[in-house]
């Protein structure tokens, strides 16, 4: 199994929270009903400008350190067959060359980074971070 320096805990904790934020994404607005002084204002969660759940999430991955960073990235990469678990260090070191701006916006601009990155952690090795079976 390959050795991760992003605690169990804290990864599980991470994939929770970008299941909460992506999973708003392609909400269908219910009907309006007709009210004028409402219809123009944002139709899901995902259009509020200034997305606090999103914005703390961004926040702590783009604090988590670079090698973690690197991590989640090399991870969504494995989950979504780009890279096979033998490649992992191919997986990183292209992770790291490629780190050219905020971890966050890269991952989170991926609909389904979270399951790409639970089936990385299995392809890994690492199902226990995964333990309470919804991923």
């Amino acid at each position: 199994m390959i050795e991760l320096t992003t605690p169990s805990d804290h990864m599980r904790e991470i994939l929770d929270r970008m299941r909460a934020v992506m999973g708003r994404e392609g909400e269908v607005s219910p009907d309006p009903g007709g009210n004028p002084s409402d219809d123009d204002g944002p139709a899901t969660a995902q259009e509020t400008l200034g997305d606090l759940q999103q914005s703390e999430l961004a926040a702590d991955i783009d604090m988590l350190d670079i090698d973690q960073q690197h991590e989640l990235v090399a991870l969504m990469w494995v989950g979504r067959g780009d890279f096979s678990a033998s490649e992992w260090a191919e997986a990183m070191a292209l992770a790291a060359e490629r780190h050219d701006g905020p971890t966050a916006r890269y991952l989170l601009s991926h609909p389904r980074v979270a399951d790409q990155i639970a089936s990385g952690l299995e392809d890994l090795g690492h199902d226990h971070v995964l333990q309470d079976g919804i991923y």
